[in-house]
């Protein structure tokens, strides 16, 4: 399903949480939506759901707004850090209930994914511990095989081993049939690698979208002397700069092995590294 944001913006008063946003996602992928906190990343992906309206401009899914459009909500699910869920509903009638929204539901995988993270499913949801309700989370998230899954810190609660293993599910499911995730997190370093795409939001503006691979290869944090540095990244997009006792390191988008040639140490930056950088002082890329 391609989805298409043109100008999209979000007010809250006389705070943007969307400033005239425009890109698309024109094919299925795993894109990894980042950035800091109050960025507008849960208002976008509440407005791609249908759960809110823009204030301006317009976001399609398959050129149709997804607001009050169960043809295109039932296409879309978006699992959030909590309260997905009503309280007294049981784990059981959750399952029922998703599993009769959305026609791509997978019951099998759903009963198999309540026996790997070992959820009684006769459970009332506020019983569940903070971990526990992220991983029914999870098996919504996963189960009900919507085209438009959206994951937004869907497994605060869950300790490392159980995270793992819903990274390994989800990149299994998606290889086994592919679609549009859209994964928002905090824990970049644990997750990275699973991104195709990354899109980076700031102050309710895009400042970066990137493929994967080549932010990997074509971003590189160089260090040498300052004139060394200086010299090399004249003419080229620096993202950040650091000095000590005449020398310096300098983020930038380059070739690692440009970099090695011109005697200079160079090394990849990791996805969180180059998020925290872009994000401050409203940087840009």
């Amino acid at each position: 399903m391609e989805i298409n944001v043109k100008n999209l913006t979000k007010k809250y008063k006389e705070k943007h949480a969307l400033d005239s946003i425009s890109f698309s996602l024109l094919e299925p992928k795993i894109y990894g939506l980042l950035g800091r906190n109050g960025a507008g990343k849960t208002t976008f992906m509440e407005i791609l759901a249908g759960h809110i309206l823009s204030t301006s401009g317009e976001i399609t899914i398959d050129n149709e707004n997804p607001f009050d459009n169960q043809h295109i909500t039932e296409s879309v699910c978006l699992i959030k850090e909590g309260n997905n869920f009503k309280k007294d509903l049981s784990i059981k009638n959750v399952l029922r209930i998703y599993s009769l929204f959305y026609p791509t539901w997978d019951q099998e995988l759903a009963d198999e994914l309540v026996e790997v993270y070992e959820l009684d499913k006769k459970a009332k949801v506020r019983t569940l511990s903070k971990g526990m309700e992220s991983a029914l989370g999870i098996i919504v998230g996963l189960s009900c095989k919507a085209p438009i899954t959206i994951f937004d810190e869907p497994y605060i609660g869950l300790d490392a081993a159980a995270r793992r293993k819903f990274y390994e599910i989800l990149l299994e499911e998606y290889e086994n049939e592919k679609r549009t995730i859209i994964f928002s997190t905090h824990l970049i370093d644990e997750v990275s690698l699973l991104f195709e795409e990354v899109l980076i939001i700031q102050d309710g503006k895009l400042v970066l979208r990137e493929d994967a691979d080549t932010l990997r290869t074509n971003t590189c944090a160089i260090t040498g002397t300052v004139q060394q540095v200086e010299e090399f990244s004249a003419g080229k997009t620096v993202i950040n700069k650091k000095q000590l006792a005449g020398m310096m390191t300098a983020y930038v988008y380059c070739n690692k092995e440009e970099a090695v040639n011109a005697g200079l140490k160079a090394e990849g930056i990791p996805i969180q590294e180059l998020m925290i950088h872009l994000t401050e002082g409203n940087k840009g890329a």
